[in-house]
């Protein structure tokens, strides 16, 4: 029964945490689609395959949300037809390069200026590399079905066939190539799409905070944490913490400082590195973006990205 208990009291801390952050991620989304219609700003989005990671990463800065809000804003960008880099490198950089993790970064860890720079800088590096390794796979065998027909809609006929759009008629007549006039969509059917989206979003969220809170409950902290004076096993450690514990990258780095004097700082980095790109609570959220094969791609180069930025931070620092 204590441990039932504690899952609970672990998963109402999870979810309560993180729901303001998707709610803010939706709300950004719809007010974006509003406010501002796709076809004002997508078509000027770089598609060179690094300009797009940067630019995708750079946003994160004007959208400061964690990695809970950060997936609809993604889906919002790959629905829209945006570039798929700058749309992966928005989903895994900007939980990091936004000024509230920047800051709480820095309050809590004011007396660590490398920790500062470091941070920021590896989550660009691995938004980088996810998104150069993700965007050579063939975009029916990257993005979740629904999506994928989301996004066709929205492409020209010029770069996407009716059959494969799913929608139009065999031998109808091509639509005027003159652009037409952008007409700003109905304030209804934005919040209608939203709170349809919300609510899917929310579901996938409460079965990664009940997962996350289960394994928390019978998973002792105190075994990941006995290996912290090791140069690799703490890394590996830290990296296993990261994804079982599930917080939400706002306020890691607090977490962090509890045992910051106990592991080495490449583990330290490897913490704050992985949770917000891999976590069981992300697990499900990252379901309405992308196919099992590209999680899976992305939990695997993300986790090898992370433990050699590690192993180079202890190598430079012990």
């Amino acid at each position: 029964m204590d441990r039932l208990a504690t899952a609970w009291a672990i998963f109402q801390g999870l979810l309560l945490e993180a729901i303001p952050f998707l709610l803010l991620g939706v709300t950004i989304a719809g007010l974006a689609r509003w406010l501002v219609p796709q076809s004002a700003w997508i078509g000027r989005l770089p598609r060179h395959p690094l300009l797009a990671p940067i630019t995708g990463a750079l946003m994160g800065f004007a959208l400061p949300a964690c990695e809970c809000g950060n997936v609809p804003v993604a889906r919002r960008l790959l629905a829209s037809g945006a570039p798929l880099g700058t749309a992966f490198g928005f989903l895994f950089a900007a939980p990091v390069l936004n000024p509230i993790v920047l800051a709480s970064t820095w309050a809590a860890f004011p007396d660590q200026s490398w920790l500062l720079i470091a941070r920021p800088l590896g989550a660009f590096l691995i938004a980088l590399l996810l998104s150069a390794l993700l965007v050579q796979l063939p975009e029916a065998q990257l993005i979740e079905s629904s999506l994928l027909a989301e996004r066709r809609l929205s492409q020209p006929l010029s770069s996407i066939g009716l059959l494969e759009r799913g929608a139009g008629l065999i031998g109808a007549a091509l639509p005027d190539p003159q652009p037409t006039r952008i007409k700003r969509p109905q304030l209804s059917e934005v919040l209608e799409q939203s709170s349809r989206e919300f609510l899917d979003l929310l579901a996938l969220l409460v079965l990664g905070c009940v997962i996350a809170a289960l394994v928390q409950s019978w998973l002792p902290r105190s075994w990941l944490l006995a290996v912290g004076s090791a140069p690799t096993l703490s890394i590996v450690a830290l990296m296993l913490l990261a994804i079982v514990v599930s917080v939400c990258s706002s306020v890691d780095a607090f977490l962090a400082l509890g045992f910051a004097a106990q592991v080495t700082p490449g583990a330290l980095l490897a913490f704050l590195l992985l949770g917000p790109v891999v976590d069981l609570k992300l697990a499900g959220l990252f379901t309405v973006l992308l196919r099992p094969k590209a999680i899976g791609i992305t939990a695997i180069v993300a986790c090898l990205g992370v433990l050699l930025i590690g192993q180079w931070v202890n190598l430079w620092q012990l």
